[in-house]
């Protein structure tokens, strides 16, 4: 027979084991999500610093693919809960996410191409801040250091700020998604 005290404490440690196995699960979600953008922000980044007259084509490709490749991810990854598969919320989201940074870099200001470049890494890398607050400090620690080596490429790289960013921003995307799968 165990006492209050001692059902209270394995009470408590199988909900720290359910709150591990959470995090576990959205990290390895959030991981491959991570190489994925990261692989297609290298991927554009190069393309942009290799043909910049094609920039915009390469972003609205790498954007659907991006999207697509999440929904997909979310598709066969179904969450381990009693929650359906596809979840219409998470292309609205996206839907909205883009519609405000256009109307941000296109309506309010009439953004150049190095601006764009700099604004659409720190737009994203905001939102991945903020799920850190929630989700882990994973999140943070990849939004902050991509916003920091953003800005300062923005403000210190010349003519090669495409590539800098391949690999601030898809680099760093791919790194933090394999750090987030080592967790």
């Amino acid at each position: 027979m165990i006492d209050s005290k001692e059902a209270a404490e394995a009470l408590a440690d199988v909900h720290d084991i359910v709150q591990r196995v959470r995090q576990s699960q959205l990290y390895e979600l959030a991981s491959l999500a991570a190489l994925w953008w990261g692989g297609l922000v290298f991927a554009g980044n190069l393309a942009t610093w290799l043909w910049p007259v094609q920039a915009g084509y390469t972003w609205v490709a790498v954007n659907i693919l991006g999207v697509c490749g999440l929904v997909a991810l979310r598709l066969f990854n179904p969450p381990r809960t009693h929650g359906s598969a596809f979840d219409v919320r998470l292309p609205l989201v996206f839907l909205l996410f883009f519609a405000f940074g256009y109307v941000c870099t296109s309506v309010l200001g009439h953004f150049g191409p190095r601006q764009l470049g700099a604004f659409w890494p720190i737009y994203f890398m905001l939102f991945y801040t903020l799920a850190g607050l929630w989700f882990g400090t994973a999140f943070v620690a990849i939004g902050l250091g991509i916003t920091a080596l953003t800005l300062f490429g923005y403000f210190y790289i010349g003519e090669g700020f495409p590539l800098w960013m391949a690999f601030v921003n898809g680099g760093g995307l791919i790194l933090g998604g394999l750090w987030m799968r080592r967790n």
